[in-house]
């Protein structure tokens, strides 16, 4: 596929500068065309673009509107959410207004670069923790059946305090650990959840009803 021009919708200019930077690498010489408010992005879709990244929470309103507004307009704009947001909340309702990909901004620009590149051998694009929750998402839900997949107390203490956003010192003050201890749970409850990062150990502890929302 070729894009030679391409929409950036973020209200934050960093954000925007590293959209453009990653489009920049894997399409040498589109045009962006940046816009902060959904009411600069509605105002650049006549024609509308072959490719738009869009974030999720804008000053104005959700991008999920604008997905929804691309969609109804005659042609195919290539729809990529790009957001921070990896919460089921945010990516099925941008999935089902006909979102193309979500990826995360939890990588470099070479990274995203890499997966946009992948839209012209056909390959969608997510990024990986995404697509393996939608993976997840419509497998069988997984049953405890062991002592050792049941998380403790403690273990279930430190999760809540990470799946808030603190880190590990922070938990460990808040529960007056030492550092070296709360990261021996955090691994523990890595080996349980048969996940590989912070973020992914709070949306699986969610989603098996192990911690509350948040």
């Amino acid at each position: 596929m070729d894009i030679q021009r391409a929409l950036v919708v973020d209200d934050l200019a960093g954000s925007r500068d590293w959209l453009a930077r990653a489009l920049a690498l894997a399409f040498p010489g589109v045009v962006v065309q940046p816009a902060s408010t959904l009411a600069e992005a509605f105002a650049l879709i006549d024609p509308p673009p072959p490719l738009a990244l869009i974030d999720l929470g804008l000053p104005d309103g959700s991008g999920v509107r604008l997905i929804e507004a691309l969609r109804a307009q005659p042609g195919h704009t290539l729809c990529i959410v790009a957001t921070v947001f990896d919460d089921d909340a945010h990516l099925f309702p941008a999935l089902r207004a006909g979102a193309d990909g979500y990826v995360l901004k939890d990588q470099t620009p070479e990274a995203l670069a890499d997966i946009l590149s992948g839209i012209a051998a056909g390959q969608p694009p997510l990024s990986p923790s995404i697509a393996r929750r939608l993976l997840r998402h419509f497998q069988p839900e997984p049953v405890a059946t062991t002592a050792q997949e049941a998380l403790t107390a403690r273990e279930t203490d430190v999760l809540r305090l990470i799946a808030k956003g603190l880190t590990v010192g922070e938990a460990a003050t808040m529960l007056d650990l030492s550092r070296h201890t709360v990261a021996g749970y955090l691994k523990a409850i890595y080996r349980k959840l048969s996940v590989n990062s912070r973020a992914e150990a709070a949306l699986e502890a969610t989603r098996r009803g192990l911690v509350g929302r948040y």
